[in-house]
């Protein structure tokens, strides 16, 4: 199967049933093989306030998830990116 990167939005969506049915099945499959979170993903999933039993489903989540870390490089670039551009999110 192919791999993705999912994003904050989407873990969120999938864990609120907010997808449509196809959508749904589409992203169980995903998640059934080993998820890819970006590290920023993983920090903003760990900042939710939410109920126990969700808070639990999402760490466990992210126990299953390959985290990909972020390299001092692009941390760097980012932040050049965002300084001469003014944008919010690099």
């Amino acid at each position: 199967m192919d791999q993705y990167l999912t994003d904050t939005n989407v873990v969120s969506n999938y864990f609120s049933n907010s997808f449509s049915e196809t959508v749904m099945k589409f992203i169980d499959n995903v998640i059934d093989s080993i998820p890819n979170l970006s590290v920023i993903t993983q920090i903003e999933l760990l900042c939710w306030k939410t109920e126990s039993e969700t808070e639990k489903k999402v760490n466990d989540f992210i126990n299953d998830s390959l985290i990909l870390e972020i390299s001092s490089e692009v941390i760097n670039n980012c932040v050049n990116i965002r300084k001469n551009r003014k944008i919010k999110t690099p």
